[in-house]
């Protein structure tokens, strides 16, 4: 008796990224928010490359120096980290980049108010506020900090947000194959829609952060199980639903 197994599921039906941007284009300018130096490249740099292609404007606003990075690095990672991002920013296209110097590992510990002030005083006309997912992808409570202050500033000023984050299959396989703590996108307001994007401007990005091991496994096995693919939710607020791109 033979069997036979089933074939793999195809990937999703994706729309390029550039639909997604061409969208979101007449917003003009955008703000992303994110925890750490790196997470603008390691996570956000596909998508951020795509809308700066689109003609909108992206600033970072970044909310720790990334200090606890690494142990025992010595005072000299401050440093480090901020050429970094300012490289990798210069990379992707980014207009500015504002550095905070939080606690790192402590974003969620501190007044709510105090986070989305910092967002507030940042926004210069953004109308688009671009972040993680909001479980912080990793479940790291200083992603799920940044990007709350993010959506806290998005609903009081009825602006459009973009989440980014990966879907429940992927996040199975990379806490199956590496124990690494990913969660899926988090069910809320709109479902996360996937959009093919072009790797090559965040790979150099990415290779900016040489104190953060730009070929570690976790990143690399990631990257090679999403493809050409990212998934992201885009909520306008006053309709408070998921938009998706034209199809």
């Amino acid at each position: 008796m033979s069997t036979s197994s089933s074939p793999s599921p195809k990937p999703p039906a994706a729309e390029p990224i550039s639909v997604l941007a061409g969208l979101l284009a007449p917003l003009g300018s955008a703000l992303a928010v994110v925890a750490h130096p790196d997470d603008e490249s390691f996570g956000l740099g596909a998508v951020l490359r795509a809308l700066v292609d689109a003609g909108i404007e992206v600033r970072l606003l970044c909310l720790t120096a990334g200090e606890a990075s690494t142990v025992g690095a010595g005072s000299h990672l401050v440093a480090t980290r901020r050429e970094e991002v300012l490289a990798a920013a210069e990379v992707l296209g980014l207009r500015s980049v504002r550095l905070e110097a939080l606690p790192d590992g402590g974003l969620s510990s501190l007044p709510a108010a105090q986070l989305t002030g910092l967002v507030e005083e940042e926004l210069r006309g953004a109308r688009l506020l671009v972040g993680f997912d909001r479980v912080g992808v990793t479940g790291h409570p200083d992603h799920a900090a940044a990007t709350a202050a993010a959506l806290r500033a998005a609903d009081a000023h009825a602006l459009t947000s973009l989440e980014w984050g990966v879907p429940e299959e992927i996040a199975t396989q990379l806490r199956a194959r590496l124990g690494a703590p990913f969660a899926g996108f988090a069910r809320s307001a709109g479902d996360p829609v996937p959009v093919r994007v072009d790797r090559g401007v965040q790979e150099r990005a990415i290779a900016c952060h040489r104190s953060q091991d730009p070929n570690n496994l976790v990143l690399r096995t990631r990257l090679a199980l999403q493809g050409d693919r990212e998934w992201v939710r885009l909520v306008r607020r006053g309709i408070r639903r998921g938009i998706r791109p034209p199809r």
